[in-house]
């Protein structure tokens, strides 16, 4: 640019002592002519190699690394533009680049902030309605309910269940922040993924007598195999799943687990024929404290964050989860999970 510009100012010089000389009979000798417009080319290269590195190169030099910062919490040295670059060269596009992440991180901070207030919100309600109840019960065993014997035991027993309640919101809080922050280590390990859903049909055998629901496997799909995924926290997965599924499914009704082969990945598809999930709702079944159905769910003394938490498991494994449901038929969960080799 330095060059271009001396250039310029040269030409405009011998074109101005040309037209002296034409029009004005401006007497000049053209042999002392390099001495005249060459100097004239070095001191314009010079004031313009001054002017931009003063004036321009720098500002456009701090732009550059506001926005290589921005970028990335370590500056990249090395990308930085050197002192004989073209600076002015791809900075409109770098800056508008630059302009639209910054656009974006706003609307990400913008949305985080509302789900972080509905978050708050949603953890103040949940643990107020325990609370209140067992001030109530208290209360009104101090007041004298201690010594009446029709009263006594029933508030404690339903004190008792509200400060379980407690404990299960907290324990699941807890398990989210830990899932969340990374501070979870999965110990991955090959297993039978459907000798693990046995296990679980055993631990939920009461659960599932009571509300008189049969746990089987899909016929067809029901074929055992092995994957590579952390135990225990596919353990808590499927507890929550077919817990759910016992729970909010219809009495005398069916719960069945199928498994699929989907190429490196296998499927494991958690069923049931109960009352279904309308589809307004789908989008949602995942987020903290989200409940179709407020009141049953409290009755079961769930916490609200049994999905949230499998979400949380299943993305850690880097595998995704899902739902399809139709009111009056059922609800069907599935998430994948890596097919281990032979």
């Amino acid at each position: 640019m330095s060059v271009l510009g001396a250039l310029a100012i040269t030409a405009f010089a011998i074109a101005c002592f040309w037209i002296l000389e034409r029009l004005f009979d401006f007497p000049f000798d053209w042999s002392h002519g390099p001495y005249i417009f060459l100097p004239i080319g070095l001191f314009s290269f010079f004031a313009i190699q001054f002017i931009l590195d003063h004036f321009v190169y720098r500002r456009i030099k701090l732009i550059y690394k506001i926005i290589r910062r921005s970028k990335s919490s370590v500056p990249d040295r090395k990308a930085l533009p050197r002192s004989d670059e073209p600076l002015l060269d791809g900075v409109e596009q770098e800056v508008q680049q630059w302009a639209e992440i910054q656009q974006k991180e706003i609307e990400t901070l913008k949305t985080l902030e509302t789900y972080r207030k509905r978050f708050i919100g949603n953890v103040s309600h949940e643990l107020k309605t325990p609370i209140f109840s067992i001030q109530g019960y208290i209360y009104t065993l101090i007041d004298g309910g201690l010594y009446d014997e029709n009263v006594n035991m029933r508030y404690l027993e339903r004190a008792a269940s509200n400060i379980d309640r407690l404990l299960t919101i907290v324990q699941d809080l807890e398990e989210i922040s830990k899932l969340e922050s990374e501070d979870l280590i999965l110990d991955i390990q090959k297993f039978d993924i459907k000798a693990l859903v046995k296990e679980v049909f055993n631990d939920l055998e009461v659960t599932a007598r009571q509300q008189n629901v049969t746990l089987t496997f899909k016929e067809g799909a029901d074929k055992s195999y092995n994957v590579m995924a952390d135990r225990e926290g596919i353990r808590q997965v499927l507890m929550n799943l077919i817990n759910n599924s016992i729970k909010y499914g219809n009495e005398n009704g069916t719960t069945k687990v199928s498994f699929y082969v989907m190429d490196r990945q296998i499927l494991v598809e958690i069923a049931d024929n109960g009352i279904g999930i309308e589809e307004k709702h789908l989008n949602h079944l995942f987020d903290r404290f989200y409940r179709v159905d407020k009141s049953r769910s409290r009755e079961s003394g769930g916490s609200g964050l049994g999905l949230s938490i499998v979400k949380h498991i299943i993305e850690a494994h880097n595998q995704s989860v899902n739902v399809r449901s139709t009111p009056g038929q059922g609800s069907t969960f599935g998430f994948t999970l890596d097919k281990a080799s032979d």
